[in-house]
């Protein structure tokens, strides 16, 4: 794909999830990126609102200096903010979103073209909870599996921005090294949901099978409680080849 294909699908992918009826974020709220090429990624400016996003809506960033903001010292909010200022391929622009940095991080994984964050109102309920990480940790049906992956990567809640940047890298970092591939779901406490995928349609449909698992949780918790699946049927269902296919199917369309 071209440059601007990759932002059409990131524009339209934008407003989907930005939809007021998915009540997936309102205002400013969530930030989406894409892989632009090898070397730079698109990534939601500051302020913008997704549900109406169009273009103008997204800067075009480096990656090497945001990943090397990962791994040098501590910055204070000014030094972040000229640093990503300075990231930019065209500086002087818009100023993309202080989250830019766990977006070039998860975007430089293989296989990971689009990301998608936002605060589901039934995925937020069960994060700002004190049993989040209870509720979470099992999985609950076999579509939760093939579309949101059978692990989740929780995360503490950290301040936005470089701090909770940095969290997320050695968390998906971990998964990585034992699964030999990048997680679909990221979920942040007190925070929101991030959607990793290779294709647009992916990173859609991990934020609706994502609310929609939330909601199971909520209201299998006023029916009486959760009951996670044991975790040999979970093993069958990510090791069954119809699952396999039908995964493939989804993640395209």
């Amino acid at each position: 794909m071209q440059g601007i294909s990759v932002l059409d699908e990131l524009v339209s992918m934008s407003r989907r999830l930005g939809a007021p009826a998915r009540e997936a974020v309102i205002l400013g709220e969530g930030n989406s990126s894409a892989r632009a090429d090898e070397n730079s990624f698109w990534v939601k400016v500051s302020g913008a609102q997704l549900h109406n996003c169009g273009p103008e809506a997204f800067v075009q960033v480096h990656f090497e200096p945001v990943l090397e903001m990962l791994d040098g010292p501590e910055l204070d909010d000014g030094q972040i903010r000229q640093a990503l200022e300075a990231a930019c391929v065209e500086p002087g622009g818009p100023r993309p979103s202080v989250e830019t940095m766990f977006h070039a991080l998860l975007l430089s994984y293989p296989d990971v073209h689009f990301v998608g964050h936002t605060h589901p109102v039934a995925v937020n309920s069960i994060l700002c909870s004190d049993n989040w990480q209870k509720l979470l940790t099992g999985r609950l049906f076999p579509d939760e599996i093939v579309v949101c992956g059978e692990e989740y990567v929780l995360v503490p809640y950290c301040d936005p921005g470089l701090a909770l940047s940095r969290v997320i890298r050695d968390r998906v970092s971990d998964f990585f090294q034992r699964h030999g591939e990048p997680p679909r779901t990221v979920l942040i406490q007190n925070h929101g949901l991030i959607a990793l995928g290779k294709t647009a349609a992916m990173v859609d449909n991990i934020t609706a099978m994502m609310d929609k698992t939330a909601r199971i949780i909520l209201g299998a918790c006023a029916a009486g409680g959760v009951h996670a699946l044991p975790l040999r049927h979970v093993e069958r269902i990510v090791a069954r080849p119809d699952e396999k296919y039908r995964q493939r199917g989804l993640d395209q369309a």
